[in-house]
């Protein structure tokens, strides 16, 4: 018979029980037919039990467990411990008019018999165990052991999980999982050798992605531009500074943008003075101009100019270089300046005014003689006027703020009247101006 433990559960149990055993034909000598729960075993000549919980699909539906008996089975849940008694004969004789003996085991519980030897049952290998799924079964001498897996503790029958997190393992963080538990870090840090600490990241030796320069701290790290560039939005990327954009006064001409620098550049006919400044290069002293003989070299500022040497014109003679003078024997002569003189001068643009830009100065002086200076052509916008300094000279001064590239050719007439002789005459300093393109 068998003793069935269970706890405080419903247990449905299917007991096939054994029938009568139908009669052989009379002239048979052997039975063939066994009471169900029983097959016929032909090399033993009797009746074995068949294990209905290996041969029936799905004998037990649900949370129930099979458990097989001698002429059938039961269904019983996997928490129901079943105690086996001594076992029942091996085999059921065909019929009792057979006088064969019948065979128990005499072995003690936990073993069987093989042969005349006692041999232990490995319950957890046969599946006979009662331990729980959440269990392991360890066979042992004539019996077995249900044991909780690593990380887990028995409670009642069941194994329940440790939380090892409840002992703060970790320095940072700890992760319980199922039978066990894992050290986290936050960012910037790792698991060190031990499991359970954490050590900072150097991120700047692991490819940190900065752009130009990386630098580690603790748990993070920053990243940093060089000189003339600026960090971007993501923190990452390091992008040019357009110095240029900040200020129109880092260059006296042209701020040019390179990456992560600036230059100043200078128009054609200048030069770079230091850093920032443009300086007139001076065509004529250089050599770098292409005039002809009989011309002479001007300079401008971002130029220069060629002119001719001889620029008198009939009725005038040229008597030295830029100098023209008109015989009083010439009748054409009578209302004209006794004397012209070829000057030339360049200016920048946008001068602050009023400037003083050109001194008149007489080289002949006559005794009893006034003279008086003006503007005698070339000023048709007044641009300019004449400022008397004393009986022998005056200053050129530019009245209005002038924007090159621009040229006047003002004739600066000097009036000498001697009133004890009555005489009068006049000299004209012919002055070009070459307003330049900048202001410098």
């Amino acid at each position: 018979m068998w003793g069935v433990r269970v706890p405080l559960l419903c247990v449905c149990a299917f007991l096939l029980l054994p029938r009568t055993v139908s009669q052989p034909p009379a002239e048979s000598d052997t039975y063939t037919e066994c009471t169900d729960g029983y097959q016929w075993d032909a090399q033993t000549q009797h009746c074995k039990d068949i294990n209905e919980c290996e041969t029936i699909p799905e004998a037990c539906k649900g949370e129930m467990k099979c458990f097989n008996h001698y002429g059938g089975y039961l269904c019983l849940p996997r928490s129901a411990s079943v105690i086996p008694a001594p076992d029942p004969p091996s085999q059921l004789p065909h019929s009792p008019s057979h006088g064969d003996s019948e065979t128990f085991n005499s072995c003690p519980l936990g073993y069987e018999l093989q042969g005349n030897n006692c041999v232990d049952v490995d319950e957890c290998e046969q599946d006979t165990h009662d331990c729980q799924p959440s269990q392991e079964c360890f066979n042992s001498p004539g019996g077995y052991t249900c044991q909780c897996p690593e990380g887990y503790r028995k409670v009642g029958t069941e194994c329940i999980d440790i939380d090892e997190c409840r002992y703060r393992y970790c320095q940072h963080r700890c992760v319980n999982v199922p039978g066990s538990f894992s050290c986290q870090c936050e960012p910037g840090f790792q698991v060190a050798g031990n499991n359970r600490s954490c050590v900072d990241v150097n991120e700047c030796d692991m490819g940190a992605p900065c752009q130009q320069r990386c630098y580690n701290t603790y748990g993070t790290f920053h990243c940093r531009c060089d000189q003339g560039y600026e960090l971007g939005p993501d923190g990452f990327a390091c992008n040019d500074i357009d110095e240029c954009s900040y200020s129109s006064y880092l260059c006296q001409y042209k701020c040019v943008n390179q990456p992560g620098k600036f230059s100043c550049a200078c128009p054609e006919g200048y030069q770079q003075l230091g850093t920032r400044l443009c300086q007139d290069v001076n065509e004529c002293e250089t050599g770098s101009h292409q005039c002809a003989e009989g011309q002479t070299c001007v300079n401008l500022y971002g130029g220069y100019k060629c002119a001719d040497t001889n620029r008198c014109q009939d009725p005038y003679v040229r008597v030295s270089d830029n100098r023209c003078m008109c015989p009083v024997s010439k009748p054409a002569c009578r209302d004209l300046p006794f004397s012209v003189v070829h000057r030339y001068m360049s200016l920048t643009s946008d001068r602050a005014v009023p400037s003083d830009i050109f001194q008149i100065q007489a080289t002949s002086i006559y005794p009893g003689a006034y003279n008086t200076f003006r503007v005698r052509s070339g000023d048709d916008g007044g641009d300019f006027y004449i400022r008397q300094i004393n009986n022998i000279g005056a200053m050129l001064v530019l009245a209005r703020t002038v924007t090159g590239p621009k040229e006047y050719v003002l004739d600066l007439e000097m009036v000498s009247v001697n009133p004890i002789i009555s005489y009068q005459t006049s000299s004209v300093l012919r002055l070009s101006i070459f307003v330049g393109p900048y202001s410098f």
